[in-house]
């Protein structure tokens, strides 16, 4: 299995594709279309047209997962882009996307640091 580590990022590739694609045919779109490495070890995230599916590609070390998801009902609120190609997102919002949630909606609380008085 495979896990996400603080270093892993993820991308989310902000046009539809064929949902037939495979290993070799995500490998390709990760490289030629997001410009990315796809044995970087970075998780990269794919939907189809109806925002129904989705698919995941990543990198282990020792060779390439593809998992997908198909939604009975509904559709997934893919994030949209400003350059077009892809976006990043952190794990939680990973989560909150394959689960049915609008990432959009979402308000990320302010991390609290504690300040300490000064010497």
């Amino acid at each position: 299995m495979f896990g996400l580590g603080p270093a892993t990022k993820i991308y989310i590739g902000v046009e539809s594709v064929d949902m037939r694609k495979g290993f070799d045919g995500l490998y390709g779109l990760v490289r030629d279309r997001l410009g990315e490495d796809p044995m970087s070890g970075h998780l990269f995230l794919f939907t189809n047209r109806g925002r129904s599916r989705l698919k995941a590609l990543v990198w282990d070390g020792s060779g390439l997962w593809v998992c997908a998801k198909r939604l009975e009902k509904g559709r997934f609120r893919w994030p949209a882009s400003q350059d077009g190609r892809r976006i990043t997102m952190r794990p939680e919002e990973l989560a909150m996307l394959v689960n049915g949630l609008d990432v959009a909606e979402a308000r990320p609380r302010k991390n609290w640091l504690r300040r300490l008085p000064a010497a």
